[in-house]
């Protein structure tokens, strides 16, 4: 059976904003038919001791269920891995040891978003690899091979937003968010998002993510 869900970050106590998407999430998926689960995005080390435990029981105290186990992210790092490297088999991936900054410098084509991923690294010999391989471990990224990619958002309609080479892991081996949410919906059936419009911008890279995974 399909799912919406509700997946907050444990890194601190429910407040009003989580509590919106948690309970608007929770409608659309009940009034739908659907089952509604909960994934605690745990990766990125914000994670505060005993939160996990205080937003569920918050949520439950308003009378929002659930199905199922909560998914915590944490438990799964070794099937993001398994994905990443079978994308790396496939040549869909290469390393980044670019900086932050590095990224914000580079001059990148017009029209192209601040912050997007200029493609520096793409371009390395392998003699340039193996020389910064020496340094700081590299990032993951993924060779996209498009720049954009098109949604169906219910209240936006059809969104088309840029698509880059961005990270599915990051250097010190956290597997990246965008990767992570997409393996999660896909294997735990999720067919209904529901977030803030500030995260619509997201939702074409992740799309594309999934398609290539062989998601819908």
């Amino acid at each position: 059976m399909p799912a919406g869900r509700y997946a907050p970050s444990p890194s601190g106590d429910l407040h009003v904003g989580n509590l919106r998407t948690a309970l608007l999430a929770w409608l659309f998926a009940r009034r739908s038919g659907r089952r509604f689960l909960i994934r605690m995005e745990d990766l990125d080390g914000r994670s505060i001791a005993g939160a996990a435990d205080r937003q569920l029981a918050d949520l439950a105290a308003l009378g929002l269920d659930w199905d199922g186990h909560v998914l915590y992210q944490s438990t799964r790092r070794d099937r993001y891995a398994q994905i990443i490297a079978e994308l790396t088999a496939a040549g869909r991936t290469f390393e980044c040891y670019c900086t932050r900054r590095e990224i914000l410098d580079a001059p990148r084509a017009p029209h192209a978003p601040e912050g997007a991923y200029p493609g520096t690294c793409l371009r390395l010999s392998e003699a340039q690899r193996s020389e910064r391989r020496t340094g700081r471990p590299p990032a993951i990224r993924l060779r996209a091979g498009v720049t954009g990619f098109t949604v169906h958002d219910e209240l936006h309609g059809s969104f088309t937003g840029p698509v880059d080479d961005f990270v599915l892991q990051r250097g010190d081996g956290t597997p990246a968010y965008n990767l992570a949410v997409v393996v999660d919906d896909a294997e735990s059936g999720i067919d209904q998002v529901v977030r803030g419009d500030d995260l619509l911008t997201s939702a074409p890279r992740q799309a594309y993510l999934a398609t290539v995974l062989g998601h819908t």
